[in-house]
């Protein structure tokens, strides 16, 4: 009875157990979802405002958010396309490594520009923007270089699968298509073995032999009558008479009485 009641309450445990575990892992689950929609949401109203004073302002503001645009559209594209061939290509995992250390370079250097567009000196602002620029098309150019790369080497892998796949499809086709090949070769091959078969070639019109009785005797026999003609009659023997004493006689028979003279 303790033995039982040990063991129903070692599985009331584990349940509980169980379920405080997966209550945590679905609220966390939760959590990141939710986290995930907020970062989204704010990158999406972020981006729209950068777009938005690059083409509705002009001087430094603009200038600072087409820099800004056009660098975090650079580096998400990037990030988008080596995690997306990483998935497939684990030799992608060293440029996603180089492109973790170039993210760095260029959150600072976004979060620098974010800085500068609440900066009351233009002026100032205004001589560091030949920097800014140059770092921005360094870090831009570096992260195209990445993504482009990947692009190439997932298009290269995709072609040489269709080129093999083609060459595949091509073989199966001729293979479909051999009886074609073979139709009239075996119909003139069947033609030969016909023309070829005793009795059936033209010209020829002998009529097929009769099976002998005997099977030891019958391949020669029917060879011989195939191919050697009609049989021919046997010659008539000449009249002469038989000899008495030749002939045989058997008990049955009755004795020859000799003539009398009267």
């Amino acid at each position: 009875m303790e033995a039982a009641i040990t063991i129903l309450a070692l599985l009331l445990v584990a349940f509980v157990a169980l379920g405080v575990y997966a209550t945590v892992k679905a609220v966390g689950a939760a959590k990141r979802g939710v986290d995930r929609t907020i970062t989204q949401a704010r990158r999406t109203v972020e981006d729209t405002t950068l777009r938005a004073k690059s083409f509705g302002q002009v001087g430094v503001a603009g200038e600072l958010a087409q820099l800004r645009l056009s660098l975090r559209t650079s580096m998400r594209a990037t990030q988008d396309a080596l995690h997306a061939g990483a998935a497939e290509d684990a030799s992608l995992a060293e440029s996603v490594a180089l492109f973790r250390r170039l993210s760095e370079h260029g959150l600072e250097l976004d979060d620098e520009l974010k800085r500068l567009e609440r900066e009351p000196d233009r002026a100032t602002v205004a001589g560091l923007l030949p920097k800014l620029r140059e770092r921005t098309q360094r870090i831009t150019h570096s992260a195209e270089s990445l993504r482009w790369a990947a692009r190439d080497r997932a298009r290269q892998f995709a072609d040489d699968d269709l080129d093999a796949l083609n060459a595949q499809i091509d073989i199966e086709a001729g293979a479909l298509r051999h009886w074609a090949v073979d139709e009239p070769s075996s119909g003139a091959a069947g033609a030969g073995t016909s023309a070829a078969a005793p009795g059936r070639g033209p010209g020829t019109d002998w009529p097929e032999p009769a099976a002998s009785d005997d099977p030891a005797a019958g391949n020669s026999d029917t060879a011989d009558r195939a191919w050697s003609g009609p049989a021919r009659e046997e010659s008539p023997q000449a009249i002469t008479a038989p000899d008495p004493r030749l002939r045989t006689t058997y008990p049955w028979q009755k004795s020859t009485r000799p003539e009398t003279t009267n």
